[in-house]
């Protein structure tokens, strides 16, 4: 069965292994999250809780009322885990970091950097052509594709805005967990900027 938790990256840094290896870390400050809903196949179609982080600053009046259900305080940051046994948990309940122990292997979801206009090179991954020997051809996107339709096609890789999008990375393992200051120390590096949100949930693949 599937388990997760909603915390905020807080950025990189390393822990030493025993054997004296650096193990590059990802820090997740992770305090406890909320149950705000639990969704049933009789009401809803499919089996899920609703969890919740950060507490909203400007809350509606629906946000409102659906977090006091809970007995809890509006969040910013709500998110569903599907896959939970609904019988251990309990709407209003807290979630913290001990959901996680040293070791399991997770995936952690963010939205990356947004980085803007970019090229077709930096977006695509794409070849340039040679800078010298008289080549008039360097950065640009190369072929629209064939004469025969008289335009080009949905789905070419062209200049756009890049980053800002969804970014799940699987199989990282937990390094280490610290429940006095809800955090969670996750091998290798997570999506997102400083301060971002993010999922950390039972890998799918382990």
């Amino acid at each position: 069965m599937s388990k997760g938790i909603l915390g905020r990256k807080i950025g990189m840094t390393q822990v030493f292994a025993e054997n004296g290896e650096a193990i590059p870390v990802t820090v997740i400050q992770a305090e406890p999250n909320v149950v705000l809903q639990k969704k049933t196949i009789e009401s809803d179609g499919y089996e899920a809780i609703q969890i919740g982080f950060a507490d909203a600053k400007k809350p509606n009046k629906p946000e409102a009322g659906h977090a006091a259900k809970a007995e809890a305080t509006p969040k910013r940051f709500i998110k569903e885990i599907r896959d939970v046994k609904l019988d251990e948990v309990e709407v209003g309940q807290a979630i913290n970091v001990t959901t996680f122990a040293a070791g399991e292997v997770v995936d952690v979801t963010g939205t990356s950097k947004g980085k803007g206009f970019q090229g077709a090179i930096k977006r695509h991954n794409q070849s340039r052509g040679p800078m010298t020997h008289g080549s008039r051809y360097h950065r640009r996107p190369g072929s629209m594709g064939p004469v025969a339709p008289n335009r080009v096609f949905k789905g070419k890789l062209l200049p756009g805005r890049m980053g800002g999008e969804q970014i799940t990375i699987q199989n990282l393992e937990i390094v280490r967990v610290d429940e006095e200051r809800n955090l969670l120390l996750v091998k290798g590096n997570v999506p997102g900027a400083k301060k971002s949100y993010v999922t950390v949930q039972s890998s799918v693949k382990a």
